[in-house]
């Protein structure tokens, strides 16, 4: 209870404080519940959350690299696993109301929206540097957890492609 009220306290401070004063370290953040901090990041204006994203990333590119690998590892531990495991998913998609799934479905489309605007606004060059990086992402994430390439691998099967 005393950290919402410190949120709202820092919400409506917002009005009178300046922007780069009111973003938290990545580490304060980090003490927060994670309802808390939605509440604390949803209650921040665009501008808000765009300086305190650079404000962490200056953070973590300042930390050293065993500090920074320690955070993540810190992080991906304090990860719900109901947010990876499909049947967790289900059920919490099966038990929220018809309005809770029209105002999921209605973000969902929002975030299509603004990736679609974003790629749109992108140069070709910008866009190769994405595409290779989301194929990057997609190779290590097939290595780390098995892709359809590697279970079929595994079966002895042919992929059509040369390894």
């Amino acid at each position: 209870m005393q950290k919402l009220r410190l949120i709202i306290l820092a919400s409506g401070a917002a009005l009178f404080l300046p922007v780069a004063g009111l973003t938290q370290s990545v580490s304060d953040m980090q003490d927060l519940s994670p309802e808390d901090r939605r509440a604390y990041i949803e209650s921040m204006s665009p501008d808000e959350r765009a300086a305190m994203r650079e404000k962490w990333r200056a953070e973590l590119d300042a930390m050293p690299e065993e500090e920074r690998r320690a955070l993540r590892e810190s992080m991906a531990a304090n990860r719900p696993q109901g947010q990876r495991n499909r049947d967790a998913m289900r059920e919490r998609w099966e038990s929220m109301s018809e309005e809770e799934r029209a105002a999921a479905r209605l973000k969902r489309e929002e975030i299509r929206a603004q990736r679609r605007e974003q790629w749109a606004s992108m140069s070709d060059e910008e866009r190769a540097a994405a595409r290779e990086k989301m194929r990057e992402r997609k190779h290590s994430r097939q290595g780390k957890h098995g892709g359809k390439g590697d279970r079929r691998r595994q079966a002895g099967e042919d992929t059509g492609t040369t390894d």
